[in-house]
């Protein structure tokens, strides 16, 4: 090998480390959940109650005043990931004359993935199925049975430790819930707070 083809040989391996190291950094930044600023290791749930969320569809806003959740969590390979596994859904009202006689998730557990998009930590859950129920023969879906699906994203804020579900954190995502074909949109301000070792730790996602 001549010097002209080993300077060639040589800049190619340089070129080739510094890939692998970009690669390798980029891995190793995808978001984690932590309790007081360490890495989880093993397996925590968290729980918390949303403060008022709604889900509008068909020009409809059903609010549910009592809005909980349980999300098992642990870090894979590196990356956040989770199942939430408990929704319960009370006092849950409508903006029209409709009222709502059942509410239920269904299909559990729901995937849950922590997700890095422009510098900023959001929570992605996946197989989001729930069943409504509305009454009221006034009601335009009087004793229809509604099914929203699909997938929704939300907005990981470490200083308030919650997670907000909103347009804005629907479009960053790429997620989207629907129901008969139209798309439903997903409010809420989701507080959250360990229930078993790391109870009263701080939770945050970086």
């Amino acid at each position: 090998m001549n010097f002209k083809s080993t300077r060639i040989f040589i800049g190619g391996l340089l070129a080739a480390m510094m890939l692998s190291a970009v690669l390798a950094g980029s891995a190793t930044a995808a978001p984690q959940w932590r309790f007081d600023g360490t890495p989880l290791e093993g397996e925590e749930t968290i729980v918390g109650a949303a403060e008022k969320s709604s889900l509008t569809l068909t020009g409809m806003t059903t609010t549910c005043a009592n809005f909980l959740y349980e999300i098992k969590i642990k870090n894979s390979g590196g990356v956040g990931t989770g199942s939430v596994t408990d929704l319960p859904l009370f006092n849950c009202t409508t903006d029209t004359k409709c009222t709502v006689e059942a509410i239920e998730p269904k299909s559990f557990p729901w995937t849950a993935n922590l997700k890095e998009v422009s510098g900023k930590n959001y929570i992605v859950i996946s197989g989001v199925h729930v069943k409504i129920v509305y009454g009221n023969p006034l009601c335009v879906l009087f004793e229809t049975e509604v099914e929203v699906t699909g997938n929704a994203g939300g907005l990981i804020e470490n200083t308030t430790e919650s997670a907000t579900f909103n347009e804005s954190s629907f479009s960053a995502t790429g997620t989207k819930l629907n129901s008969f074909g139209t798309e439903v949109k997903w409010n809420g301000f989701f507080p959250a707070e360990a229930f078993q070792t790391k109870r009263e730790h701080k939770l945050t996602v970086s």
